[in-house]
């Protein structure tokens, strides 16, 4: 299990007509926030598609809790929960300023080849940044 916090604001494109973030763009930090846990293991996603390897995500669940409007600055804590096989789990909290709960999700990905999409084996350079800031 890895941890990583990411903040960022809410930018006004980003909110609906009634004034809050649109739910598509939780999708967007989310997966930013992934990719920042990533890179503060060491690895960037480019190092992993360099290595010939994707990583598609094939399931996504949320849950909304309260709504968060323009401007104001969000917390991600993502947490990057298990690799099994060709797949690999992240789960993450939405918190705002007033560090109130306002989203739950997670994700599954898995890894595939990037010239076939036949699901194949994480990256060796991957799977060792993991083992070594893991904390189980």
């Amino acid at each position: 299990m890895i941890e990583h916090e990411y903040k960022f604001r809410v930018t006004y494109p980003d909110t609906d007509i009634m004034g809050t973030m649109h739910h598509a763009n939780y999708v967007k930090y989310y997966e930013a926030a992934r990719w920042e846990l990533f890179r503060s293991i060491g690895v960037s996603y480019n190092s992993v598609e360099e290595a010939g390897v994707m990583c598609p995500v094939i399931r996504m669940n949320f849950r909304f809790i309260k709504a968060t409007r323009y401007d104001e600055q969000l917390t991600v804590i993502t947490t990057l929960r298990t690799v099994k096989g060709v797949r690999i789990w992240f789960d993450y909290k939405l918190y705002n300023e007033q560090n109130e709960l306002i989203n739950e999700a997670e994700t599954e990905l898995a890894f595939v080849g990037k010239d076939n999409w036949k699901p194949c084996a994480a990256p060796d350079f991957l799977l060792k940044a993991i083992h070594a800031n893991s904390k189980i």
